[in-house]
C-alpha cells in the first residue's frame, strides 16, 4: 500500500505569463496555439491555488478543486510510501476525496482487468493516468454526461441508472463505486440532473444497484465501495449510513471476503479509527447555505471503505 505522500507539498509556484486581448500570449513568437493554450490553463490553475490558500483554505471556495486535485496527484503518485497511521494534518480542510482515492489505489492488484467506475469518481485525468489503471479496461457508467472525458483514453463511457446496469452478467473483474450510492434513489435533480424521474426519496435503491453489481462481477471479482458514514441522516439529495444502514448494504452483496477500513476527520486532518469512533460524525453541507468553520469536515466527516469479494 504505497499510494499516500510523504506529505503536502504546496505547489503555488508558477510561470507568470502576459496575454493580449485576442487570448493570444505576449510574446509568443508563433509558438504552437495548442501549447500556449496549455501554458495559459496551468497558470491560471496556479492563480487560483495561490488565491485559496491565501483565503485561508476554505473548502468549497475558488481554487478549492484546484488545491485538492493537486494533492491528490502527489498522493498517487507511484513510489509514495504509506505512513501508519497518517501524517497528523493529513488532508487538512480537505473532502474525503483525500482518503478514499488512495484506499483504492492501495487495494487494486497489478495486472490487467476490466473495471467499472460506477458513479465516475475516477473519470479525473490524475486516475486514469495513474499505472494501475492504465493496465486496465476503464468502463465509466454515470447518470449524465460531464465535462471531462477522456475517449482518446480508451474509456467506454455510459449514461444509466445504477440500478440497471447495460452489461451482461459477470462482464467485470473489478467494480469501484467511491462515494455514490448515498446518492442512489435520493433526489438527484438538485445537484446531478434536470431529468424529474430522479426526484426521488427511495433511499432503499442503494441495495438494487449492490446487488447489479454483484451481477455483473465475474466470479472471484471484487468490489470495491466507500460511502459517508456516522449519524444517520437524509439531507434529500445523499444519505449518511451509520453502522446498521451498512450492515444492511453489505447484506445485500454475497462476499467470501470482506474488508472495512473507516477514515474520520478532525482538525488533525483526516486518520484511520475504529467503526464506533467515528458513529456520531457529522456531515457538512455545502449546499445548505451555512457557514463553514475550520472545526469542520469539508463534506463528510467519516468514510468507510470497503471491498468485497464474489465468491468464485
Amino acid at each position: 500500500m504505497a499510494f499516500w505522500p510523504a506529505f503536502f507539498a504546496t505547489r503555488t509556484a508558477g510561470p507568470k505569463w502576459g496575454f493580449c486581448p485576442d487570448g493570444s500570449a505576449e510574446g509568443s513568437g508563433g509558438q504552437d496555439p495548442l501549447r500556449l493554450r496549455e501554458i495559459w490553463k496551468k497558470a491560471r490553475r496556479t492563480a487560483k491555488i495561490r488565491d485559496y490558500l491565501r483565503a485561508g483554505r476554505v473548502p468549497w471556495s475558488r481554487g478549492y478543486e484546484e488545491y485538492r486535485e493537486d494533492q491528490l496527484e502527489l498522493t498517487l503518485r507511484p513510489g509514495n510510501p504509506h505512513p501508519d497511521p497518517l501524517p497528523e494534518g493529513f488532508g487538512t480542510c480537505l473532502d474525503e476525496r483525500i482518503v478514499e482515492i488512495p484506499w483504492l489505489f492501495s487495494r487494486l492488484p497489478s495486472g490487467a482487468a476490466r473495471l467499472l467506475d460506477a458513479g465516475s469518481t475516477l473519470n479525473r485525468e490524475i486516475c486514469l493516468e495513474h499505472p494501475l489503471l492504465r493496465q486496465r479496461k476503464v468502463h465509466v457508467c454515470t447518470l449524465e454526461p460531464e465535462a471531462d472525458c477522456f475517449w482518446q483514453k480508451g474509456v467506454s463511457y455510459l449514461f444509466e441508472d445504477l440500478r440497471r446496469l447495460p452489461y451482461r452478467d459477470g462482464w467485470f473483474d473489478e467494480v469501484a463505486c467511491l462515494s455514490v450510492l448515498e446518492h442512489i434513489g435520493m433526489d438527484n435533480t438538485r445537484h446531478y440532473t434536470k431529468d424529474a424521474r430522479f426526484q426521488e426519496a427511495a433511499p432503499d435503491g442503494a441495495i438494487f444497484s449492490m446487488k447489479e453489481f454483484f451481477r455483473v462481477l465475474r466470479p472471484g471479482g471484487t468490489l470495491y465501495l466507500t460511502v459517508p458514514f456516522g449519524r444517520a441522516v437524509s439531507h434529500g439529495w445523499l444519505r449518511i449510513f451509520d453502522r446498521a444502514g451498512l450492515e444492511e448494504l453489505l447484506g445485500s452483496f454475497p462476499a467470501t471476503r470482506r474488508e472495512i477500513c473507516v477514515y474520520r476527520y478532525s482538525v488533525r486532518g483526516w486518520q484511520a479509527c475504529r467503526m464506533e469512533e467515528a458513529a456520531d460524525a457529522v456531515f457538512f453541507d455545502v449546499h445548505a447555505g451555512k457557514p463553514w468553520t475550520p472545526s469542520q469536515p469539508a463534506c463528510s466527516g467519516a468514510v468507510c471503505c470497503v471491498a468485497l469479494q464474489k465468491s468464485a
